[in-house]
């Protein structure tokens, strides 16, 4: 990691401009990662206009120094991220009072049936109520529910916006 800190302003969003001022690399530049890292994902805005959080703005600046200090190809640069993000994942840690065994046994919360693999919501929530590590398999879980979450949002938002009526009440008749 031979490059110098890099201060991000503090906001939320980030047009592609501004991304590309921080990061120091052209629009088209960031368009291409974006096909090739599929951990940099701006979300669009109403105008189909890229929106950066900080995360994608802090990924950026990292694929640029795989790929123009550390000299990684692109496979190797994803690669080498990839690795990264999922030896972080795993340090997530939530602290909360340790719940009384009986309070575990009531927990009921129904599973929305959006995971094909093992992992189910009621043992993620056990384990944040517990104070423990959520493991990779929970962290991935978590994630893909909440890129469905995202994903329904913006359905509803274009729903709205192309007047199909999602946002009024229909008539119950």
């Amino acid at each position: 990691m031979g490059q110098a800190a890099v201060a991000i302003p503090e906001k939320l969003y980030f047009k592609i401009g501004e991304v590309c001022e921080i990061v120091g690399v052209q629009a088209h530049v960031l368009r291409y990662w974006e096909t090739e890292f599929p951990q940099l994902s701006p979300q669009k805005n109403r105008s189909g206009q890229r929106s950066y959080r900080r995360k994608d703005v802090e990924i950026s600046l990292r694929i640029k120094e795989l790929l123009y200090d550390d000299l990684y190809t692109i496979a190797g640069a994803r690669k080498k991220l990839q690795a990264e993000m999922r030896s972080e994942a795993p340090k997530l840690k939530i602290v909360r009072p340790e719940p009384e065994e009986a309070e575990l046994e009531n927990l009921e919360i129904e599973s929305p049936g959006l995971f094909d693999d093992d992992v189910s919501l009621d043992e993620i929530s056990r384990t944040v109520r517990a104070g423990r590590q959520l493991d990779t398999e929970q962290i991935e879980a978590l994630q893909k529910l909440a890129d469905h979450l995202l994903e329904l949002r913006e359905m509803l938002r274009r729903g709205r916006q192309s007047g199909n009526g999602w946002d009024r009440p229909q008539d119950q008749g």
